[in-house]
């Protein structure tokens, strides 16, 4: 694979009003994605409702990007779970219909060990590794925590390329970047400090942000990895508030109001989600003004 670099949207998964996949907005969604300038498409992840899309749902969102982008941008298909076999089953559905690379999370719920978690990583990369694996891990969401120790010790496995680190934890992303074998990338998942983390040498930023700034966010990401503090703080300060209020609630609850705000898909979500609240709606719509989205 070649090294994938810059704004990686996490991208939602649209929804009709009854709840099912809207697969023509996701085509629409991958286009202006495209036109926008992102850099890389996440499918199927936390913000693309992972936890409530059936197995065959979750296969078929993964498809329909796969062809729709045709090549013309790499698709991250979403591919984690807390069960080993079904991590793996994933991922070799991901590979079948050509999908760039495949982002595992840290299993969920189960409480893993260190140990646990690096014969996970180790079982699905001895299965499906010639789909190049960014390790995710999100301890709030998780509860269990890869320690950097661990991601390290996973580098030195082929067919592991990387990790979404989405502590927000600066000087921890610092050890990584520091220690990690040439071939390792570290991205953000963090759009907060997503910004810092590519100054100091991270590749990219899995980014909630951008499935509503998808130019400003690749923006970003270009001047941060070149280095140029100036434009990218200047960026960043324009999206500062975004990055916050698209957290005022669960994601993705305040990024598809604020999607369905700007026209770019429905506001759906299925249970148990529920729709944003009438006084996180008037911040986030805010947040949209001073960002220059509305």
């Amino acid at each position: 694979m070649k090294p994938i670099t810059g704004s990686i949207v996490a991208l939602v998964t649209p929804m009709h009003d009854d709840g099912s996949v809207d697969y023509d907005t996701l085509r629409r969604l991958i286009d202006w994605h495209i036109e926008q300038g992102t850099d890389c498409i996440g499918v199927v992840g936390t913000t693309g409702e992972s936890p409530t899309v059936t197995v065959e749902e979750h296969c078929e969102i993964i498809r329909v990007a796969v062809q729709h982008a045709a090549g013309r941008v790499p698709i991250m298909a979403g591919c984690g779970g807390n069960s080993t076999r079904e991590a793996i089953a994933l991922a070799e559905y991901a590979r079948q219909v050509g999908a760039d690379c495949q982002l595992q999370v840290v299993p969920y719920y189960n409480k893993p060990t260190q140990e646990g978690l690096y014969q996970h990583f180790k079982a699905i990369a001895e299965a499906t590794g010639d789909l190049p694996i960014i390790l995710y891990n999100v301890p709030g969401r998780t509860v269990a925590d890869l320690l950097p120790e661990t991601a390290l010790r996973l580098a030195q496995i082929p067919g592991i390329v990387g990790i979404k680190e989405a502590t927000g934890n600066l000087e921890r992303a610092q050890w990584l970047i520091r220690e990690k074998p040439a071939h390792f990338a570290v991205y953000s998942g963090d759009d907060a400090t997503a910004v810092a983390l590519m100054l100091c040498g991270g590749q990219g930023n899995v980014s909630v942000t951008a499935n509503v700034a998808p130019r400003l966010m690749h923006e970003l990401c270009t001047a941060a990895i070149a280095g140029d503090a100036r434009t990218a703080m200047r960026i960043q300060m324009q999206l500062l508030p975004l990055h916050k209020q698209l957290f005022i609630e669960a994601n993705p609850i305040p990024v598809k109001w604020a999607m369905a705000r700007l026209g770019l898909c429905g506001p759906t979500l299925r249970l148990p989600l529920t729709p944003l609240s009438s006084t996180a709606q008037a911040a986030v719509e805010s947040a949209l003004r001073f960002s220059g989205l509305l």
